[in-house]
């Protein structure tokens, strides 16, 4: 198999905002960044296949399925690239920026999440918007869908869990129980709960049903902090990728780090070795064989060091050891 890890050649050139696998392969990846670009890439081969470049920064992307990929950005579009033909559309747009794209397998369509505090479905053949899911609770921040279920993570620190089939109203509303500002949300591959990550150092592990049997199992822990000379340091926890197949889940943070964490056992399960900057994105395939890691230097409140690494994608492929329950 050759090498557990390898950098992926032609990474994009500013904050990479996505990386993610084809809906049924660990073969081809897609990543978008704020360098404008959309590039697709064939991971076996070790090569950029295609990129598709935009006036403004790329904030999300998705892949329809193999051979059209979708992207939202700064810009506020949503356009279809077709890999094949370099084509690209525009199918619509919001009124702010699209934060989160998100392929929902269930319907055949492609949902958007917004800071215009709006999650929109498309149809893609007929290029309209078939639904909208109106928050009014905050900007988009974070979006996860499987099957049927979506659960939307904003500004305002809530949650709120809707079936895609009823864009009238969510079916629960929940508070974060993280105290501060949302990075990522990602539902377990069952659908039973959710795992989200803020900046300050935690994750919180939360089930959707409301039995206090089940709820007596939701819990948050302290991840991605180090101690220096005594003072701990805490860093924002900025990705998180579930493992389809064990159910266990990996996170990325600006300390530089990938952990892997058994969730039902309250375990941490390795930690790879330390990146050269900030994890931005980690995506897992979606049989779990490779993780490709996202490693970019940003920063909200800092200005930008001299000398920053250039941003690198890293594909990965975990061992059981480093991903199944023990």
């Amino acid at each position: 198999m050759g090498p557990s890890e390898f950098k992926l050649n032609n990474p994009p050139e500013d904050l990479i905002s996505a990386v993610k696998f084809g809906s049924k392969s660990n073969q081809y990846m897609a990543a978008s960044s704020w360098d404008g670009t959309l590039r697709f890439y064939d991971v076996a081969a070790n090569s950029m296949r295609q990129k598709f470049v935009q006036e403004a920064p790329i904030l999300d992307c998705a892949f329809m399925n193999i051979v059209h990929v979708v992207s939202g950005g700064l810009d506020n579009q949503l356009r279809l690239y077709d890999v094949n033909t370099q084509a690209e559309s525009l199918i619509g747009s919001h009124d702010e920026p699209i934060r989160c794209v998100e392929h929902a397998e269930y319907v055949n369509g492609i949902l958007t999440g917004s800071w215009d505090r709006t999650v929109k479905l498309w149809d893609m053949r007929e290029k309209r918007c078939v639904g909208s899911f109106e928050q009014n609770n905050g900007k988009v921040y974070s979006m996860s869908v499987i099957d049927e279920k979506i659960v939307v993570a904003t500004s305002d620190r809530k949650v709120l869990i809707w079936d895609l089939r009823k864009t009238d109203s969510y079916i629960m509303k929940r508070e974060s129980s993280l105290k501060y500002q949302t990075r990522c949300i990602r539902l377990f591959p069952n659908k039973e709960g959710y795992v989200m990550s803020s900046i300050e150092g935690r994750v919180a592990v939360e089930y959707l049903d409301h039995d206090p049997e089940v709820q007596r199992r939701k819990f948050a822990f302290k991840c991605h902090r180090n101690k220096d000379n005594n003072i701990e340091q805490i860093y924002p926890v900025n990705a998180v990728s579930f493992h389809n197949i064990y159910h266990t889940f990996a996170t990325g943070g600006s300390d530089c780090i990938v952990n892997i964490w058994d969730g039902f056992n309250k375990k941490r399960l390795c930690q790879f070795h330390q990146y050269d900057t900030y994890i931005s994105t980690l995506n897992f395939s979606a049989d779990g064989s490779a993780l490709a890691i996202g490693c970019s230097y940003f920063d909200q409140f800092l200005e930008t060091p001299a000398a920053v690494p250039n941003p690198a994608i890293y594909i990965r492929y975990p061992t059981d050891q480093e991903t199944k329950q023990k």
